[in-house]
């Protein structure tokens, strides 16, 4: 029984041997017992290219927009990749151009008005840039350039914040996605509260819509530099927008960019303390009118004596429609004039309408005559003079009085004697036709051929 002991030893031995030679030969191919010499290399080899696989992207961009073309395309960029790449740079170049070198009027905070001049010439530089733009593209990837282009694709996208001019204009894009993102996260948190208490079958709260905002500014805070968070506020801040109403609805007055920015500064921390004070409790109601008082102590100081008197005096509407009429006639200089003939005529016109003795139809006449009186005051004092409506009297005519009895006025006077109330009045100047009273004597004009009221 050895000798099968050492056959099996043998013959195990000897699959070993061949299982080792045979993991030397490649599996699937045929064993070569003469293999077939090696090919000896050409004598001339043409067309190498030798690239180097390794490279700094500093390398390949450059300023000179051809020499960057030029690069991408020496590494082998396809040209729809060299095509999307200066597309976007070209494009970003001119989006921040537009950011900064255009004046918009959104960058004028403090007009209640969009200035039509800077409309048309931000209108103009846009243009321009454009023209400059396709050219430039143009240029370098010739007409064809927006073949293909998939930056030009329509994209979702949804109405965001104007971030542009010296300050915003030059903040980077990543800075300016942040900001419209915690623009819409505010917008969203106030929108939320209020439709929770409106379900809730209660009014909003003052206050804690105040909170929301303050935890809005906290955010921009975070993200922008003390100047370019007071311009983001003077835009879109909520206090800056009622300040932008106030001087709208003061006609005329006109705030420089100086004067929007003190008055904000000056208020802006009061107006936030008058919101958190917002409830309807008495020692709210107390707080309110303290802030409301040295709200009004800041626009003083921060508007100056002179002009917060044109801020205060505008805010009265017979001031507002005397300054109205003073510019309509190219003196705004008579304001002052034609307000105290409007605060008089104002007196007038409550004691005509006061007056029991007058009936309906004479009330109006008496009205009437009173603006026609309001308007020839207001031609003199803005330097015009008066036609003449009638001839003036010659000192030697023959003087007729009527003495009034219970009930007449000077509309009855006129009527019976045919003499037009303009012509009454000239006869009688001391007399004033709104105060007539029994008793009282009024001159009348001799109106025949040759007397003295004829023409």
């Amino acid at each position: 029984m050895q000798w099968r002991a050492l056959a099996v030893a043998s013959l195990a031995l000897n699959l070993v041997l061949a299982a080792a030679w045979w993991g030397t030969v490649r599996p699937g191919r045929a064993i070569r017992l003469n293999p077939a010499p090696a090919p000896q290399p050409r004598e001339e080899i043409t067309n190498t290219v030798v690239r180097r696989q390794l490279f700094s992207w500093d390398e390949v961009e450059s300023p000179d927009y051809p020499t960057y073309v030029a690069n991408l395309r020496d590494i082998g960029c396809p040209e729809q990749t060299v095509r999307d790449i200066i597309v976007a740079d070209v494009n970003a170049l001119y989006a921040r151009r537009r950011a900064t070198e255009v004046i918009t009027p959104y960058a004028q905070w403090w007009r209640t008005e969009p200035d039509l001049t800077v409309v048309r010439a931000a209108a103009d530089k846009i243009r321009q840039l454009e023209q400059e733009r396709t050219g430039l593209l143009v240029s370098l990837l010739g007409t064809n350039w927006e073949t293909g282009d998939q930056l030009s694709l329509p994209r979702p996208s949804r109405a965001g914040l104007v971030l542009d001019g010296p300050q915003l204009g030059t903040l980077p894009l990543e800075v300016k996605e942040r900001l419209q993102e915690i623009q819409s996260r505010s917008d969203a948190r106030v929108a939320a509260y209020v439709a929770a208490q409106q379900r809730a079958g209660r009014s909003p709260d003052g206050a804690e819509i105040a909170r929301l905002r303050q935890q809005t500014r906290d955010e921009l805070a975070s993200v922008l530099a003390p100047g370019q968070l007071e311009e983001y506020l003077l835009r879109y801040s909520l206090y800056a927008d009622r300040l932008r109403s106030e001087f709208a609805d003061l006609r005329y007055f006109g705030a420089s960019s100086n004067e929007f920015l003190a008055v904000f500064r000056a208020t802006d921390g009061i107006n936030q303390q008058i919101e958190l004070a917002s409830g309807a409790d008495a020692a709210n109601q107390r707080q309110r009118a303290v802030l409301q008082q040295s709200r009004e102590e800041a626009i003083k100081n921060a508007l100056g004596p002179k002009r917060y008197q044109e801020y205060r005096q505008l805010q009265d509407p017979v001031y507002q429609q005397a300054m109205a009429q003073a510019v309509a006639a190219g003196t705004p200089d008579a304001v002052g004039a034609m307000y105290q003939i409007a605060l008089a005529a104002q007196a007038e016109k409550a004691g005509i309408s006061a007056d029991t003795t007058l009936s309906d139809q004479q009330r109006a006449i008496e009205l009437q005559q009173l603006q026609l009186n309001q308007l020839k005051a207001n031609l003199i004092a803005s330097g015009g003079t008066l036609p003449d409506d009638a001839p003036p009297l010659p000192p030697s005519a023959p003087v007729r009085t009527y003495t009034l009895g219970p009930g007449d006025t000077p509309n009855v006077i006129s009527l019976i004697y045919g003499i037009p109330m303009g012509v009454l009045r000239q006869a009688n100047p001391g007399i004033n036709f709104n105060r007539l009273r029994p008793g009282d004597s009024v001159i009348i004009p001799d109106l025949s051929p040759g007397g003295s009221g004829s023409p």
